[in-house]
């Protein structure tokens, strides 16, 4: 993938790295190596389309996955969870309403 356009449209790699994906980053490009399975863990919405790929990053991960700080993906995907839940995604908005929590839970 080759980023022209944004500079630092890159920051949620780490994200997607600490899930397991095989990310490396040489200037504007990413290669990216397919992985059996992505791990749930706790990430964070650096940006608006960051926040999105980090929500389907975790519902395709196993287990439970949090994300943080999405703000970012209400300011372009109001309410983004029930859009999910009407796919059938186990998902939903903590209380604090900062947080989207993938539940594996039925």
């Amino acid at each position: 993938v080759i980023e022209s356009i944004f500079e630092n449209r890159f920051r949620y790699i780490d994200e997607l790295v600490k899930m397991g994906a095989r990310i490396k980053v040489e200037g504007r490009t990413a290669s990216i190596k397919g992985v059996d399975k992505l791990n749930a863990t706790e990430v964070k919405a650096t940006d608006l389309r960051a926040g999105a790929a980090m929500v389907v990053a975790c519902l395709a991960a196993e287990g439970v996955s949090t994300v943080n700080d999405i703000y970012h993906i209400d300011r372009g995907y109001e309410f983004i969870e029930n859009k999910f839940m009407n796919l059938g995604a186990k998902i939903r908005r903590v209380e604090d309403e900062e947080s989207l929590i993938k539940d594996i839970l039925t």
